[in-house]
């Protein structure tokens, strides 16, 4: 059977997913206080963004559900056997990547996430779905937890952490993108410096965005 749909793990998603959608009002309440000039200032500040998602902590930041299909169809696709994630939260999106973990016939999903409310949610979300064994969650800012102990050829990364911060994930794990690798960076509009890097013909990458709010790359050679 195809774990992402098997009824455990389809069970579970469908209840996380709602369990988003029923949060966007709070997600809303918590940054009310601020302007949407602030709001945007935050989102893209390199020094600034523990203060914004900080807020956050009793949310789920999920991807889409449709985003979370185009996660579980790229790590299969490529045959992905590893994988780092920028970004836990509750863990849709490690779940999606982790199940194709699963049905590539095993693998290691490391990723990074700095609340540890999170962190603790996203465990019991994983374990909950039969997919605790393929992941390691690193707790802390992804800056420090993602700059050793990475394996030396990378299949996907998943950017859904700090959008500021995106460039800075991808220095640390660039040189071990294995050719034909995907980078997929969920809301990259907030982030003009990533998106230039990566559409820049010279960068090594084939950049396309893909649903509206994710940037979807390729490395090349």
């Amino acid at each position: 059977m195809i774990t992402l749909v098997s009824p455990e793990l389809a069970g579970l998603l469908d209840r996380l997913f709602k369990q988003a959608s029923a949060a966007v009002e709070e997600t809303r309440r918590a940054v009310a206080d601020l302007s949407d000039e602030e709001q945007a200032g935050l989102m893209r500040s390199r020094t600034d963004y523990r203060a914004l998602y900080s807020r956050f902590n009793n949310v789920p930041l999920a991807v889409s559900r449709e985003t979370g299909a185009l996660l579980y169809m790229l790590a299969r696709g490529a045959r992905a056997r590893t994988i780092v994630e920028f970004g836990t939260s509750f863990g849709i999106s490690t779940l999606h990547l982790a199940a194709a973990l699963r049905d590539n016939g095993g693998g290691r999903l490391i990723t990074s996430e700095f609340e540890p409310s999170k962190v603790a949610r996203a465990r019991d979300n994983l374990a909950a779905g039969g997919l605790d064994d393929l992941v390691e969650i690193r707790e802390g800012d992804a800056l420090t937890t993602l700059r050793t102990g990475l394996p030396d050829a990378i299949d996907v990364v998943l950017l859904d952490g700090a959008k500021a911060l995106y460039p800075d994930i991808l220095d640390l794990v660039e040189s071990r993108l294995k050719p034909g690798a995907f980078v997929v960076a969920d809301n990259a509009d907030y982030s003009p410096d990533y998106l230039a890097r990566v559409r820049s013909p010279k960068s090594g990458y084939l950049s396309v965005p893909f649903g509206g709010d994710v940037e979807l790359s390729m490395r090349l050679g």
